[in-house]
C-alpha cells in the first residue's frame, strides 16, 4: 500500500516546501488547454457528462436502499440522475465500520491513496468541470478551475499539511533519565495517531468541490472515514469524487465505506440525523449561519469546521488609478454573479469624494465610474455570459427584486446569457442604512456615503468583527492610513486586499500561499488550510514500557 506514497512523495514534497515558503505553486493546471489535458479532453469531457445524465450513477459496492436525484441546471436542462441513496443510520454502520482497517492502514497509504485520488481527479477535470457548471450555474472557464484544479489545489494543500502533522513528532523513542549514582530510568515510549471519528462534508450549492475537498482529504489523511452530504442541487462533482475515492481505497486494500456519498432530497432531508448521531465527530460546512447556529447547538459532539455568511467589504479613499480600480472592481462584483463567498458588498466612499489621477471625483462620480465599468465588461454578450454565469438558486433572483427597493439605484440588475441570470445591482445608502448590516448574497452591492475614509475604515472592519467578513479591500495613497487600516482589519481578524488593479480580484485565493477565512471572526471558525484545520482530525496515544536490558 505504499507504492502510492512513493509514486507521489515528490509531489507531496514540493506541496510541503510551498506551504512553508507561501510562493506560487501548483501541480494542476488551471487552463483548460487540450495542449495540457489532451487533444480530445474537451470533447471528452462533455461527452462523459452527457452519458451522465438521464440515468443512474453507478458507485460499486456502495449502500443503496433506493435512487434519488433532482438536479437541475442553472442554465435550463434536468439533469435527470439518480444517485444510490441509504438512511442515515445505514450510512453511519458502514462507515463505522471501514473505520478500523482505515486507521490501521497508517500514515502513508492513507496519504499515498489521496495523492492517487487527486492526480485522477485532475485527469477528469473536465467532466468535473461540466458537472460543476450544470450544478451551479458558474460559466464554464470558471467551473473548470474552480471544480477542478483549484479545489484539487485545496485538497493537496490539506493533504500535505496533515501529513506534516502527523509527522512533526517522533513515532517511537528511548527516554532515558539519569538518577545520580543509581541506575537511568529507561523508557521505550511509542506513540500512535488516532483518528477522531466519522467525518461529515456537508456540500454547498456553489463551490461543491472547491469547499469540500479540503475537509474530505484532511479527515481521510488522518484515518478518519467520511460521509460526503452533497446539496442536493449540486451532487454530481462530488459524487464523481466519491467514486474515484473508493476505487483508489478499493485498489489499496482499504474498504471502500471509508468515504459514502450521503444523497437526499427537499423534504427528506438526512443532515440533521447525520450531524447529531453520536459516531459523527467532525462535521465540515459551507453554508447559511441559521444552519450553522443549529449545528453547534444540536452536534455538540463533534468538531465543527464552519464557513458561513459574512458581509464583505471595499473602503475606497483614494486612487491614483481610477479607471483600473474601477475596473477591478467591476469584475469582482460581476464574477460568477457575486455568489462568491468572497465577493464585495458593502462599498465605502466618503460622501465628499475622493482624489484620484483624474482629479477629484464626488460620491456619485465614483459610483458612476464604477458602474460604467460594470456595463463595459458585459458589454458584449458572450464575454457577459462568460463572467457572470447563471444563478445557482431562484431565491438569489427574488433577493435582487427586493433590494430594488432598499437604496438609490445606480445601476440595475438585468438578465445576461442563458438560463437563470442577473448583472450586478448597484443601490446608493447613506451611512446607518441596516439594508447593509447583513449579508444580502448574489449580484448586489451597496455604495455606502461615509463622512471620510477614516469612518468608512471604522465602518468596515466594525462590521467584519461583528458580523463576519471573508474579504476586505481598501483603495487608498495615503500610507499612514494605509497602516492604520492593516491594523484595524486584522484586529478585525479579516484579510485585507490593498490596491488591487490589474488581473488579480480580491474574489481569488489562492492554494499554498493565501489561507482562507481566518476563523476569527464570524463568517467562519476555521481557515482552509493552516494547523487547526487539521490538528483536531486525530490525537496522539501513548504506550511505553521499561527498556529490555
Amino acid at each position: 500500500m505504499s507504492d502510492l506514497f512513493e509514486r507521489h512523495r515528490p509531489m507531496l514534497e514540493a506541496a510541503l516546501q510551498a506551504l512553508r515558503t507561501r510562493e506560487f505553486w501548483t501541480p494542476f493546471p488551471e487552463v483548460p488547454s487540450g495542449k495540457i489535458y489532451g487533444e480530445t479532453a474537451r470533447s471528452d469531457g462533455e461527452a462523459a457528462f452527457a452519458e451522465l445524465c438521464g440515468a443512474a450513477f453507478a458507485i460499486p459496492g456502495h449502500p443503496e436502499e433506493t435512487h434519488l436525484g433532482r438536479e437541475e441546471s442553472p442554465f435550463g436542462p434536468v439533469l435527470g440522475i439518480t444517485y444510490p441513496a441509504a438512511s442515515a443510520a445505514t450510512l453511519i454502520a458502514a462507515s463505522d465500520a471501514a473505520a478500523p482497517a482505515l486507521a490501521e492502514a497508517g500514515i502513508e497509504a492513507r496519504v499515498g491513496v489521496c495523492l492517487e485520488a487527486l492526480v485522477r481527479l485532475n485527469r477528469m477535470s473536465f467532466l468535473i468541470g461540466n458537472a460543476t457548471m450544470h450544478t451551479t450555474g458558474q460559466a464554464f472557464a470558471m467551473a473548470f478551475q474552480a471544480g477542478g484544479p483549484h479545489a484539487q489545489d485545496r485538497g493537496l494543500e490539506a493533504v500535505a499539511v496533515a501529513f506534516d502533522e502527523m509527522t512533526r513528532f517522533a513515532g517511537s523513542a528511548r527516554w532515558e533519565k539519569p538518577q545520580g549514582k543509581s541506575a537511568p530510568i529507561v523508557l521505550e515510549k511509542n506513540w500512535a495517531v488516532i483518528p477522531t471519528g466519522i467525518s461529515l462534508a456537508i456540500g454547498c450549492n456553489t463551490f461543491p468541490t472547491w469547499n469540500s475537498y479540503s475537509g474530505i482529504l484532511a479527515s481521510l489523511a488522518s484515518g478518519n472515514p467520511v460521509i460526503v452530504k452533497p446539496h442536493p442541487a449540486a451532487i454530481l462533482p462530488l459524487a464523481l469524487t466519491v467514486r474515484v475515492l473508493r476505487e483508489v481505497l478499493t485498489e489499496a486494500g482499504l474498504p471502500a465505506d471509508s468515504i459514502l456519498l450521503a444523497v437526499d432530497q427537499a423534504g427528506a432531508e438526512i443532515t440533521k440525523d447525520l450531524a447529531t448521531n453520536p459516531a459523527v465527530r467532525l462535521i465540515d460546512y459551507t453554508g447559511s449561519s441559521g444552519f450553522g447556529d443549529w449545528l453547534r447547538a444540536n452536534a455538540s459532539q463533534a468538531q465543527i469546521f464552519s464557513e458561513e455568511a459574512g458581509v464583505n467589504t471595499v473602503t475606497i479613499a483614494a486612487t491614483d488609478d481610477f479607471a483600473g480600480m474601477c475596473a477591478n472592481l467591476a469584475f469582482s462584483l460581476a464574477l460568477y454573479s457575486g455568489q462568491m463567498c468572497t465577493a464585495p458588498q458593502n462599498i465605502y466612499i466618503p460622501r465628499g469624494g475622493i482624489t484620484t489621477d483624474q482629479g477629484p471625483k464626488s460620491f456619485d462620480e465614483v459610483a458612476v465610474g464604477i458602474a460604467s465599468a460594470i456595463d463595459a465588461l458585459l458589454s458584449d454578450a458572450a464575454r457577459a455570459a462568460g463572467v457572470c454565469g447563471a444563478i445557482a438558486n431562484p431565491a438569489t433572483l427574488e433577493r435582487v427584486q427586493t433590494a430594488r427597493a432598499t437604496g438609490r439605484i445606480i445601476r440595475d440588475s438585468a438578465p445576461v446569457g442563458e438560463g437563470r441570470s442577473a448583472s450586478p445591482l448597484l443601490l446608493a445608502l447613506e451611512d446607518g442604512d441596516a439594508s447593509a448590516e447583513e449579508e444580502c448574497f448574489g449580484p448586489i452591492a451597496f455604495l455606502i456615503a461615509v463622512d471620510d475614509a477614516d469612518t468608512g475604515i471604522t465602518r468596515a472592519s466594525g462590521i467584519a468583527r461583528h458580523k463576519g467578513a471573508i474579504t476586505a479591500a481598501l483603495y487608498d495613497t495615503d500610507e499612514a492610513r494605509i497602516t492604520r487600516a492593516v491594523r484595524a482589519f486584522a484586529q478585525a481578524g479579516v484579510n485585507l486586499s490593498i490596491n488591487l488593479t490589474g488581473n488579480i480580484f480580491v474574489n481569488q485565493s489562492a492554494a499554498f500561499s493565501d489561507f482562507h477565512v481566518t476563523g476569527a471572526n464570524p463568517a467562519g471558525n476555521a481557515s482552509l488550510t493552516d494547523t487547526a484545520f487539521v490538528a483536531s482530525r486525530f490525537r496522539r496515544v501513548m504506550w511505553r514500557r521499561p527498556a529490555a536490558a
